[in-house]
């Protein structure tokens, strides 16, 4: 068993709270910080590891990184519950 699913789940409400990736966390078992990341559809928020890109946290992407940030930094965006 992963440690981390032995101890109790992390809701997506703490996750965020803690600028965490709550489905890097769920699904995979990392505990990696909020970030803004780029992909061919768009700027979006999410986790990275030194591997590259881990999860999309964000339901929706951004036109730009400035606004991908700024919806980070204001907390004004949605958490994905499924990846």
């Amino acid at each position: 068993m992963s440690l981390a699913f032995a101890s109790a789940p992390l809701s997506a409400e703490h996750a965020r709270a803690e600028s965490i990736g709550y489905q890097a966390l769920a699904y995979v078992g990392k505990r990696l910080p909020l970030q803004v990341l780029c992909s061919a559809a768009g700027h979006y928020i999410g986790t990275a590891d030194a591997d590259g890109p881990v999860s999309r946290e964000s339901v929706s992407y951004f036109r730009s990184h400035h606004a991908a940030e700024h919806a980070l930094l204001t907390g004004r965006w949605q958490q994905r519950l499924n990846p």
